[in-house]
């Protein structure tokens, strides 16, 4: 798919307070230790867990409350406008409350897969078509943990490594949004100290035609 943006930020737009809110919230509910596709909900064996850590290594509660969204959709809608990509979509999913604590990572990968949802429910036969990270955390209180994307597959011109485009300044204060495609592969480096705390979003509608 040609794009003329890879991605739409908004640098410090939601308030200390609401992110500070969000992150006492999250931090009273039960975590979990993020997966990625494939490994399903059941129990891991230890081969497993060892296996799922070299892809992604972070500990994570999900969300699904009203206020929540009704904060943060109008992001969604503007960047989807004024990026230029006018997706159509209608639902959200649970929000991921992560938590990268020193040396948690999330090695290169992409949000959407291959497949609608296949399951029954209002997810049925949807697809992700827009990510959303929030920064709750800022840049100041960690080090490492830089998201990162990878255009080289998108675009002819980014053939090497020095080409990842990357948005550390723009995203780092807290309260700042990134929103971008679902098929676009990005990552967040190892923390090295402190922790970063973030809130992620999927956006789903019918496949692109």
């Amino acid at each position: 798919m040609n794009i003329s943006n890879y991605y739409w930020y908004f640098s410090g737009v939601l308030t200390p307070k609401f992110c500070d809110d969000v992150i006492a919230y999250a931090n009273q509910q039960e975590e979990t230790m993020a997966r990625t596709g494939g490994y399903g909900d059941r129990k891991l064996s230890k081969d497993e867990v060892k296996d799922l850590k070299r892809k992604r290594n972070s500990d994570l509660v999900w969300l699904n409350d009203t206020w929540i969204y009704k904060e943060l959709h109008p992001y969604v809608h503007e960047a989807n406008r004024n990026a230029g990509w006018n997706f159509e979509w209608d639902r959200s999913e649970s929000y991921q409350f992560t938590k990268y604590k020193h040396n948690q990572y999330y090695d290169w990968h992409c949000d959407g897969w291959d497949k609608p949802y296949e399951k029954e429910g209002p997810n049925n036969g949807k697809i992700r078509k827009l990510s959303m990270t929030c920064q709750l955390t800022d840049g100041s209180e960690y080090k490492g943990g830089e998201l990162e994307f990878d255009f080289r597959n998108y675009d002819p011109h980014m053939r090497d490594e020095s080409q990842h485009l990357r948005r550390e300044k723009e995203i780092l204060p807290k309260g700042s949004i990134i929103v971008f495609p679902s098929f676009v592969w990005h990552r967040v480096k190892p923390v090295t100290s402190g922790t970063r705390y973030s809130l992620v979003v999927w956006h789903l509608g019918r496949p692109f035609k």
